[in-house]
């Protein structure tokens, strides 16, 4: 089970939270003039890649608010949580 730090409740158990999806989707500049297709790869299609991401997270179960995590999707490894609009964290360079 993951621990994540809510920025704002502190750490907690993964069971709380819901997964948003890789913070770096992003919605249509113009999304009345978007196609279908446009459309359709904003909604379904995601890079998927292993290695480090920043995702969004929200604290279900808890304040409610969305966050960003910055996580290891290879092993899991939680680098550091941040509210929306900060800069995220950044993993170590190896």
């Amino acid at each position: 089970m993951l621990r994540i730090k809510c920025p704002y409740c502190g750490l907690r158990d993964q069971d709380e939270f819901q997964f948003g999806g890789e913070a770096t989707t992003m919605r249509p500049d113009r999304p009345e003039q978007a196609s279908d297709a446009e459309w359709g790869d904003y909604l379904f299609y995601r890079e998927n890649l292993k290695g480090v991401h920043h995702e969004r997270w929200v604290h279900a179960f808890g304040c409610r608010q969305w966050f960003l995590v910055t996580r290891d999707t290879v092993t899991h490894e939680i680098f550091g949580s941040c509210a929306m609009g900060e800069e995220p964290a950044s993993p170590p360079a190896q």
